[in-house]
């Protein structure tokens, strides 16, 4: 069985795709020598005309990209880092998630948006900020982020193929882990949940780096006979409330852990949902764990900031009593 790192799972959909369909390239900051792998080597194979470098110039790295998908190419938009697309944030969000609709359904937009984002590699506020909420309030863009090598690949290449934007960032600190990796193309719709490990206790939604956090102690409080349940959202836009729903009903608990800021977060958003929807299956509280309102400090004192197994466990076991 064949094994890629999650980094290795997004070049090689990106790849893939490229060689089907000559309208797919990427342009972004450092892209041909591949700052991060997920680029590396593709200048090689397809040339400067479809792995575009640019300055440090975001609104003119975005407008390339947006009036190219205008025209029926499919680019993808590597900003490097998540917070550098709130440099262009109206292009990026307004503009691009409205286009089809102000246009009357005769101007489809298909492009991928994405970049590193999470908290792990103590690089502070700017550089690990998640994004994903933020854009999921702007109507009109579909936000994914895959958790696993298998994933990464499928999820890739259906926000290529996909004819509305998508963003979908990726976590620094789940770059390197590996899984098995289907060497032919795949694709996985967005908008579909996928529960990780079943379980009868507490439902916990966790994406990304926390998901693993979440599986690993999920694990651990089997042996005390804590049976939980593990979903990975995998996509936010459109998000699979049912997927959840059902997970409820089962265990009458839920408790979601999220990277980003507490306030106005997917965490809140899905809490709101699962209230209104499914109540009545809930036998305690809805519980977050996200990150303080504050900005995120670099060093050291991020590890006091973000969610960690340890206030995971706590919640869990408070919530069970």
């Amino acid at each position: 069985m064949r094994e890629l790192t999650y980094i290795q799972a997004i070049r090689e959909a990106i790849q893939l795709e490229m060689r089907t369909d000559d309208k797919v390239f990427m342009v972004g900051q450092d892209i041909r020598g591949g700052v991060y792998p997920h680029t590396k080597g593709l200048i090689d194979e397809f040339g400067p005309d479809r792995i575009v470098d640019t300055p440090i110039a975001e609104t003119g790295m975005f407008g390339t990209a947006f009036g190219a998908a205008l025209e029926g190419y499919r680019p993808i938009v590597d900003y490097m880092f998540g917070s550098c697309a709130f440099v262009n944030f109206n292009e990026s969000s307004v503009m691009t998630g409205q286009q089809y609709f102000m246009h009357g359904a005769k101007s489809s937009l298909p492009m991928v948006m994405t970049c590193a984002v999470g908290l792990g590699k103590r690089i502070g506020n700017d550089h690990a900020m998640f994004i994903h909420s933020t854009f999921c309030r702007q109507p009109g863009i579909k936000v994914a982020m895959a958790s696993t090598p298998y994933d990464a690949k499928g999820m890739f290449a259906s926000a290529i193929r996909d004819n509305n934007p998508v963003m979908i960032p990726w976590h620094t600190g789940v770059m390197q882990k590996r899984g098995h990796v289907p060497e032919e193309q795949y694709y996985i719709p967005l908008g579909v949940a996928d529960v990780k490990r079943e379980g009868t206790d507490v439902t916990v939604l966790a994406n990304s780096e926390q998901l693993y956090n979440v599986l690993d102690l999920a694990e651990e409080l089997a042996k005390e006979g804590i049976n939980i349940e593990v979903i990975d959202p995998r996509s936010f836009v459109p998000f699979d409330l049912d997927t959840v729903l059902k997970s409820i009903e089962k265990t009458n608990r839920l408790i979601i852990v999220d990277e980003d800021w507490e306030s106005c977060g997917m965490a809140s958003t899905i809490s709101a949902r699962v209230v209104e929807h499914g109540f009545d299956f809930l036998d305690a509280p809805i519980r977050r764990i996200c990150l303080p309102n504050i900005p995120i400090p670099g060093g050291y004192m991020e590890d006091y900031t973000r969610p960690t197994k340890e206030r995971i466990e706590a919640t869990i076991r408070e919530i069970l009593q």
